[in-house]
């Protein structure tokens, strides 16, 4: 890392708040409006919040919302009004007609950030080959706060958490505030 990254990364907060947002129909069919990830068996929401507790950040929250442009657009609204620094989303990111995520977010992001996109299908490469032009993961910032959109898999959150989100949210956060 050089030494001008290596200064924005100075004196970054230390532990941010993150909400989860799980997108599911099938899921939300079967378990409605569940609290936890536990109450909704729902591998990826329970990998997000074990990856960024064990990272020392916190979890506000977590919500399970069908593939509805409605439902998604409201807890994430729900969701920057609360004390979170980050939300990360997990499902409808891919390309079936359901997958409504990046459509239903894209618009409300005043800054765009690419370069997770691009970095997340890079780094997937290696787990899933050439299915990574499937992928349509996102972020952006609204406001104060960022917003990750990532697929409902449990080795694409893995991978986005540990490799590319943990590692910069307190950069990522320190110049949007």
């Amino acid at each position: 890392m050089d030494s001008v990254t290596q200064k924005h990364k100075k004196d970054v907060k230390k532990t941010l708040v993150f909400h989860v947002i799980s997108i599911s129909s099938s899921r939300f069919a079967t378990y409605g409006s569940a609290r936890s990830p536990s109450d909704a068996d729902d591998v990826s929401g329970e990998l997000m919040e074990d990856l960024v507790e064990k990272s020392g950040h916190a979890v506000l929250g977590y919500e399970l919302v069908s593939d509805d442009p409605s439902a998604i657009k409201m807890a994430v609204m729900d969701a920057l009004q609360k004390d979170a620094d980050i939300i990360v989303t997990t499902g409808g990111t891919g390309l079936t007609p359901t997958d409504v995520t990046i459509e239903t977010l894209a618009p409300m992001f005043e800054k765009p950030m690419p370069g997770f996109g691009e970095l997340f299908r890079y780094k997937s490469i290696d787990q899933i080959g050439s299915a990574v032009i499937l992928t349509r993961a996102a972020a952006g910032t609204v406001g104060d706060k960022a917003i990750f959109c990532l697929p409902g898999s449990p080795g694409a959150v893995e991978l986005a958490l540990s490799d590319i989100i943990l590692p910069e949210a307190g950069h990522v956060i320190k110049h949007i505030r």
